[in-house]
């Protein structure tokens, strides 16, 4: 089983710089992508990390049927692909269906699927099967170790360059909490592992929008990177409280490089 994730020209995993994917929850504009992902891969270059855009073009995930959900594939798919020419580096976004795995694949170089639907076999083959590296969310559900059944899901659909995110399990209501032991067994699965900082932060349902601890995001991000996780996810905006989802834990822009700062350092160290 690989222990790198090869998305375009960037590897994550062992003896790598680390890796940040991050961006908007959801793209609300080409223009403002564009500035998330310039601020966030200059930040990026300066300390030496790789850095993948993250924007999704859809959020089918949602407490009301009356949140904004995104652009859509056909616009959303476009603007991805231009961001990735203007930025210069690899993007990925979320796909929700079997139908979207290769019409992404088109434009974005690496697949997420969400968390909640990360034990769906016809998502999961489908994103498999178009030779784009794939990045599955690790269900709120499950444990880490039915993760390795995701796995061998991926690569009996003929994924070779895979990666497992933890973005923390249920715990009571309205809670998620990381478990760090739990993380320990995901990163022994094979594949490597990034931590979702910022979703890890979610009170989930608590209203028709979900809540959020942001200001807990950076103590998560630095203690998965002291546990020695090769990448990292963020959600940032300029004005958090005005993003269109997950406006309640994603983090402002601006303090976003100060922590990748911290985080380079610990990385270091580790």
């Amino acid at each position: 089983m690989p222990s790198t994730c090869r998305v375009g020209e960037l590897v994550i995993g062992p003896d790598q710089p680390l890796c940040i994917i991050a961006g908007p929850c959801v793209l609300e504009s080409a223009e403002l992508g564009l500035h998330i992902g310039e601020t966030l891969k200059a930040a990026c270059d300066r300390l030496g990390l790789s850095y993948i855009f993250k924007a999704s073009f859809d959020k089918a995930n949602r407490s009301s049927i009356n949140s904004k959900r995104g652009p859509g594939a056909a616009q959303g798919l476009a603007d991805l692909a231009r961001l990735r020419d203007q930025l210069g580096v690899p993007v990925t976004t979320d796909i929700h269906e079997p139908a979207q795995a290769a019409l992404a694949a088109e434009y974005v170089d690496l697949l997420q699927i969400p968390a909640f639907l990360c034990r769906q076999t016809d998502l999961l083959a489908a994103a498999g099967a178009t030779g784009k590296a794939v990045n599955v969310k690790k269900g709120q559900f499950l444990s880490p170790a039915e993760m390795k059944h995701v796995v061998r899901k991926l690569e009996e659909s003929g994924c070779t360059q895979m990666m497992l995110t933890e973005r923390g399990t249920f715990f009571g209501y309205h809670r998620l909490v990381n478990d760090f032991i739990g993380l320990g067994d995901l990163m022994e699965i094979g594949p490597p592992v990034c931590f979702d900082a910022t979703h890890s932060t979610q009170l989930p349902g608590a209203t028709e929008t979900s809540g959020g601890r942001p200001e807990r995001a950076p103590l998560l991000a630095r203690a998965a990177v002291a546990a020695g996780v090769p990448c990292v996810f963020l959600e940032c905006h300029p004005e958090p409280s005005r993003g269109l989802s997950d406006a309640s834990n994603m983090l402002r822009l601006d303090a976003v490089a100060p922590l990748l700062a911290q985080l380079k350092a610990i990385f270091e160290v580790v």
